[in-house]
């Protein structure tokens, strides 16, 4: 039996024995989900996952002792790359909550309701989140949403040119992914950067404030008519695609809220477009985890204009949809980790001349 054919293996970790009871029965009552453990504490759950595997950990964050996310990058390692789904009064919309837990490994979060009301639509969200979340890796690696396979590999010399704007595009498992990428891009990396990443707009101050730490650089989410600036990063908001426009001798933002054919708002293939119209030859446009094609159109624009595209394997993706669907289509120069994308960019850092 492949471990596609079994059920996903489930742990719940909430100190209120209350919600773990009642998500154990919504859960049993699913031939595709096997509750095999839950814990009152973090400590407890580790403590289980040197006996037990699990494909996916139902986390609560506020729990005494070692809270949520401070146990999460720890509960990732024992369990040997199981998904953590932030299961959470703390994970409501905008919660900066949320964007940390994201950013620190969590597959995906959902906000827990209040006692009594666990019924109904919750039921139906918790079930549709862990379907698609799914199972992990039997090997221990985080197991990625398959189109097909293609090994992380180099595949062509890096281009030799100064990289004049870079564009990243990123969904589910992107905070993660974006967390990678920025610890090992260089300090004197100089070239602006243009972020997508699949979030409502009321997470898009949490998000830029945590990539601003993790890069060491200037982040903010991009509004109409901004001046880019070399090295610094610029957000494109929960509402609009972020793109560019000539206007006199520099080159602006301009957030465009026009349906992409993605269909996400906003959509990474728009920004790809445009960074691709504005810089030709010396755009890079990175594509890392995320469900989906978005950003494949974009790509194209990208590789017509001389630039460079660069996707994330898919041993590191939590779902290897948007970065599997650019490097299927032959798009890819490189399928590599996050921190190995950054260290290939660096190679290529220059600063263009900006007016």
């Amino acid at each position: 039996m492949t471990h596609g054919d079994r059920p996903i293996r489930l742990m719940i970790v909430d100190d209120s024995i209350v919600a773990r009871t009642v998500i154990s029965r919504i859960l049993e009552g699913h031939s595709a989900f096997e509750v095999v453990a839950t814990a009152g504490h973090a400590g407890e759950a580790l403590a289980l996952l040197d006996r037990v595997r699990v494909d996916i950990i139902l986390l609560d964050v506020e729990m005494p002792g070692m809270d949520g996310l401070t146990a999460l990058p720890d509960l990732i390692a024992r369990s040997h790359g199981a998904r953590v789904l932030i299961v959470s009064s703390a994970a409501a919309d905008g919660a900066a909550a949320t964007v940390r837990a994201l950013t620190l490994g969590a597959a995906d979060t959902l906000l827990k309701p209040g006692a009594g009301s666990f019924a109904g639509r919750f039921a139906a969200v918790l079930v549709e989140r862990l379907l698609r979340i799914g199972h992990a890796a039997a090997d221990g690696t985080i197991c990625p949403t398959k189109i097909a396979e293609v090994p992380g590999q180099q595949l062509d010399a890096p281009i030799p040119a100064a990289v004049s704007c870079l564009a990243i595009g990123a969904s589910t498992g992107g905070l993660h992914a974006l967390s990678d990428f920025f610890r090992s891009l260089p300090a004197d990396f100089a070239a602006p950067i243009l972020v997508t990443q699949h979030l409502p707009p009321v997470f898009m101050p949490y998000f830029a404030s945590q990539l601003m730490e993790i890069a060491g650089r200037r982040a903010q989410v991009a509004e109409d008519g901004m001046r880019l600036r070399p090295g610094e990063l610029f957000i494109a908001p929960g509402d609009g695609h972020l793109c560019l426009v000539e206007r006199g001798a520099s080159i602006r933002v301009l957030i465009d809220r026009n349906p992409a054919p993605s269909g996400c708002l906003p959509s990474v293939d728009p920004m790809f477009a445009s960074v691709a119209a504005h810089f030709g030859a010396g755009a890079v446009a990175v594509v890392l985890s995320g469900m989906g094609r978005d950003g494949l159109i974009g790509a194209r624009d990208v590789a017509a204009a001389g630039g460079e595209i660069l996707a994330q394997d898919s041993r590191t993706s939590v779902v290897w949809g948007m970065p599997g669907a650019v490097a299927n289509a032959g798009l890819a120069a490189a399928v590599l980790p996050p921190a190995r994308i950054a260290q290939r960019i660096g190679a290529r850092s220059g600063l263009v001349s900006w007016n």
